[in-house]
């Protein structure tokens, strides 16, 4: 479909992430938006919530029928909540529909991980096994030409683009790793509870969800498949006063000897090629409001020669390449199109 407009829907457009999938796409080249859904807003115009997108001329909410949508689109972006995405996206397959599902839903392989992880039942095997898991640096070859793609979730990506190389060189412990994250508030979504009440949130730092976070299985699954053998992680998820960006701080005992030289070295080679992953020379590390508003993920690194330990730095923007900035660029790679079509965004700063 190269020149061709491409007709797109986006389920669950009033979240964070189908906001900025909103964005991004009305600048990309080769997409036409077509529909716009929300069942907690249906028949409200976008701008009713959100009026920087007051300009949007497919501003009706309509609601969520597969059969409607398939008359309008021909691939659609589901940003649901867990739960909502196991029992449409099915739906919207058997339409005839392409799907790139950013809810985590379908990132798991073993169905029973979502009972335990994610608390509700999952969907049928043969779809989950269906499902393409769009890291778009490790998998990009895979998503091509799919019709069904599991965008990965927000800490994976930081933490998996950060440790997978190392690991795949066999330079670390695998059974050495820990990885240490900070999110900003926007990574909750929209909804309103205690947890991000300014007063509770404004001038703290807090852990969370700590050796029972979602994201914990998916990560293990991504590293273990790299490496070749099983993979477990000690990951501490953590909420900063801020709205937008993750970093991941992760550590990993080293088995042989490695100068940062050597893995900026490694790394450049791993992602050359690859826009979105920017390697920073030795002694220099990443910040997140390097990436604001970008689809960048920065890596930069540290060997403790003392502790014969490395420290890994990962940064991204948790809305743009933890979210609707990578589910563009697997769609990008879906359609045969250049991976950074509509995606090339200076990230903003200050």
């Amino acid at each position: 479909m190269t020149g061709a407009s491409l007709k797109v829907a986006i389920v669950g457009s009033t979240g964070y992430g189908g906001v900025e999938l909103i964005r991004i796409l009305l600048q990309h080249p080769q997409v036409e938006i077509t529909s716009v859904i929300s069942a907690s807003s249906a028949g409200e115009p976008i701008a009713a919530g959100y009026p920087h997108l007051n300009e949007i001329v497919c501003d009706t909410l309509d609601g969520v029928d597969p059969k409607e949508i398939a008359d309008k689109a021909n691939v659609v972006f589901t940003a649901t909540p867990s739960g909502v995405s196991a029992k449409l996206v099915p739906e919207l397959l058997k339409e005839g529909l392409k799907v790139i599902d950013l809810s985590g839903d379908f990132r798991l392989k073993k169905a029973d991980d979502y009972v335990k992880w994610y608390k509700h039942d999952p969907v049928d095997e043969a779809v989950l096994q269906h499902a393409v898991y769009g890291l778009c640096e490790w998998y990009g070859e895979q998503v091509k030409d799919q019709s069904m793609i599991s965008n990965p979730g927000c800490y994976a990506t930081a933490a998996l683009l950060g440790m997978a190389p190392i690991l795949k060189a066999g330079l670390i412990d695998s059974e050495s790793i820990i990885i240490d994250a900070k999110s900003g508030v926007s990574g909750s979504g929209r909804g309103v509870n205690l947890g991000v009440h300014y007063s509770e949130l404004n001038e703290n730092f807090k852990a969370y969800k700590v050796n029972v976070h979602q994201h914990t299985p998916e990560i293990e699954q991504v590293l273990s498949d790299v490496y070749g053998q099983p993979v477990t992680v000690t990951f501490t998820p953590h909420l900063v006063p801020m709205t937008r960006g993750i970093m991941c701080t992760m550590y990993a005992k080293l088995n042989q000897s490695v100068t940062n030289q050597d893995l900026v070295k490694l790394y450049q080679e791993q992602y050359a090629g690859r826009r979105f992953v920017r390697i920073r020379q030795a002694g220099t590390y990443p910040a997140t409001k390097e990436v604001y508003a970008s689809n960048y993920c920065d890596i930069g690194f540290s060997v403790d020669e003392r502790t014969n330990r490395v420290t890994i730095l990962s940064v991204i923007d948790n809305v743009m390449k933890g979210a609707a900035g990578q589910a563009v660029q697997n769609l990008n790679l879906m359609m045969g199109w250049e991976e950074s079509t509509g995606l090339l965004f200076s990230p903003v700063y200050p």
